[in-house]
This record gives C-alpha cells, structure tokens and sequence, in this order.
C-alpha cells in the first residue's frame, strides 16, 4: 500500500478538503490510503471519517512568520522519523515554499495543488504572493482544479509544461441527483414548505462576498415576501453576516445552517443557488448544484470551466443588487431534473474516473 501525505489548512468542510475528501472516498484503499498533515488540534467536520477511512492525521503548529525556523526544524524532523512516505501532495500554498524543498531534499515526490486564482487584498496577500512565488521552481509535479486557478500559481511557462496536470474538482454523480424525497425531508425540517428558497453553501469568509450576498437577498425578500435564505457553512466573518441580517430585520427569513453532511439534500430543498464570490478556483459547490438540477446564478470573477449545463447564469459583481434580485427570481418555476449524468463525467468531473487516474498516478511515482 502507498500512503500519500496530504497537507491542508484544517479539515473542515472547504472546498479543497471537499475536493480531498470526495478522491479519498472514492480510490481503491487497498492500493493508496490518505495521511494528513493539518494547522488545527482540533476535530473538524472530517476528522472522523479519515479515522474510519484508515487515515493517520498530524497536526503541526500554524505558520506565523516569527516561527519560520521551528517550523523548518518540525518538517526536517517528521520526514526523518516518518520515512515510510514517498509522496507529498499540497493544498497549502502559503508556506509550502518552506516545507516542500525539505520533503524533496528527503526524497520524497513533490506535488503543489492550486485550488484558487487570489490571495485576496491586504498585507496578508502580499506576503502570501511573495512566498508562493517559489513554488515556480525546482518542484516535481503541479495540479489545479481549472486552468484559471494553474495560470494565476503557476504561470504560463508551467502549465505548458509534462509536469503539470489538470484534476478537476470531480463529485459522485449517483449521489447528486435530484431527490423529491430529500426536498421534502429538508423543508419539513426547516418549515420552508411553499417558500422560495435561496440557498448558498460557502465558509464565512471574505472571498464568498456573503454581505453582497444578503444585500441581494434582502432585494429579493422585497419582491417575494415568502422568500427564505438559507446559509450553509461556518466561518470567522458568520457573526458580522448575523449582524447584518439583524440590521435589515431578515432575521426570521434567514437560516443559518451551520456546518451540515446532507449537503445533497439541501441542494434538492433549495430553489435557486446564489454564489457571488469575489473569486474562485473551481467551487465544486457549483458543480454538485448543477448536477442536482439547481439553477445557479454566480458571479462572473469564476473561471467559464464550472458551466458544465444551461442551468447556469453569470452576472458581472458591478451590476446591482435589483439585477441579480431578478435573475434569481425568473429561476422560481424552472421545473428540477436531473443534470445528464453522463454530461458531468464527459468533462472531467466523474469522481470514480478522477480517483483511477489519481491512484494510477501515485503508482507510477513509486515505481
């Protein structure tokens, strides 16, 4: 068996640990298992599950800057007392520059994974972009979920280069169908029964533009009196959003879900899927919405390699909240069905074909 490290932030429900998660489910653990390296001691919303699943987590201290030589010493230290690994895969890229060169010079086979096509503003992303510039060299392997988000880490020079790869943030199509019963089921639960319900699934932070969000909402609540927001997910900026939900008196129109495994389910009680994100690698959120049926009214700052059907809508994040109210509102009677099936895996986002090739992949470095 190959056991593969994978770093991450947290293991909570993100899109790149989603993204993790829906490979590790899916590829043959006879073969690879999936070990973890983590920033957080505490359990998250996967920790369980990677338990079950047979997978070893470590948890490391947070990068802070002031604790770059600790840090330097607590890698040099793992791979010697691990040399077990042969392989390590990134989904970090703040640090990464720090810690991939000692997982090569141990010998292990590197790969750096771009999720995203921003480090947002502020000193924060400065410093981000000048430690990932880095990661342009002297690396063995480079992933992104899209082109956009390999482009925006990588370059140009890279992406045209053996050594990178497009893995698409691929989802389990026969668990994201359309499902009356599951509709049912969830507004039962949430009293929505004849509300129309605007749903997003995103962490609380500032790059899913939830205060944009709600602005809309409130314009949608305006025209349709029985509308509901439903906001799924935790996150550092949920209790601003509460606030503000207040301050607008929405209170009793907005639910807020908090971190939630049906996540199939809610996307078959919602009726229209809002998602005006500042940016985005590729939300497999928008994927797995699309194959449920769902229309989707998103911003245009995502990369065009989401639009994987015609129940997807584009607007520009300049254009007015009145605007993106009334887009929302013409999805109100789109009859749900299925997304075709054989559509999503056509493109590349059929977990069980990413998982054989992902296996393939580690196999092969091994060898």
């Amino acid at each position: 068996m190959i056991r593969v490290l994978h770093v991450l932030g947290g293991l909570d429900r993100g899109g790149a640990e989603t993204m993790v998660m829906n490979l590790y489910r899916a590829i043959d653990k006879k073969q690879v298992q999936f070990d973890f390296i983590t920033h957080t001691n505490r359990r998250q919303a996967y920790t369980e599950e990677i338990e079950k699943l047979g997978g070893k987590i470590y948890y490391f201290p947070k990068f802070k800057g002031i604790n770059f030589l600790q840090l330097k010493s607590v890698w040099k230290k793992f791979f010697k007392d691990h040399p077990e690994y042969k392989i390590l895969h990134s989904h970090v890229r703040s640090y990464a520059s720090l810690y991939l060169p000692i997982a090569k010079k141990a010998g292990l086979k590197t790969i750096i994974h771009s999720h995203n096509t921003s480090s947002g503003k502020g000193i924060k992303a400065i410093v981000k972009w000048f430690m990932q510039r880095g990661l342009r060299k002297n690396l063995d392997y480079y992933f992104a979920c899209s082109d956009v988000a390999g482009k925006w880490l990588f370059g140009e020079k890279i992406v045209n280069q053996p050594n990178y790869f497009l893995l698409k943030n691929a989802i389990d199509v026969e668990k994201y169908a359309y499902s009356e019963s599951s509709r049912k089921k969830i507004r039962d639960e949430f009293n929505l029964n004849d509300k129309f319900v605007v749903g997003h699934v995103g962490r609380f932070h500032p790059q899913k533009n939830h205060l944009f969000l709600v602005d809309i909402f409130a314009e949608i609540h305006k025209k349709c009196p029985d509308s509901v927001l439903m906001l799924v997910g935790i996150g550092d900026l949920m209790d601003a959003v509460k606030d503000m939900v207040a301050e607008l008196g929405l209170t009793d129109c907005v639910v807020f879900t908090g971190v939630r495994a049906d996540v199939n389910e809610l996307l078959s009680a919602f009726d229209v899927f809002l998602f005006p994100s500042l940016f985005e690698g590729l939300p497999v959120t928008l994927i797995e919405a699309q194959a449920v049926g769902l229309p989707v009214v998103c911003s245009d700052s995502i990369t065009k390699e989401v639009i994987v059907s015609d129940i997807l809508e584009m607007l520009p994040l300049n254009q007015s909240v009145d605007a993106w109210a009334n887009v929302a509102l013409s999805k109100r009677n789109v009859k749900r069905e299925d997304c075709v099936k054989e559509k999503i895996a056509s493109v590349g986002y059929d977990i069980s074909e990413s998982s054989i090739w992902l296996e393939q992949f580690y196999r092969n470095l091994t060898k």
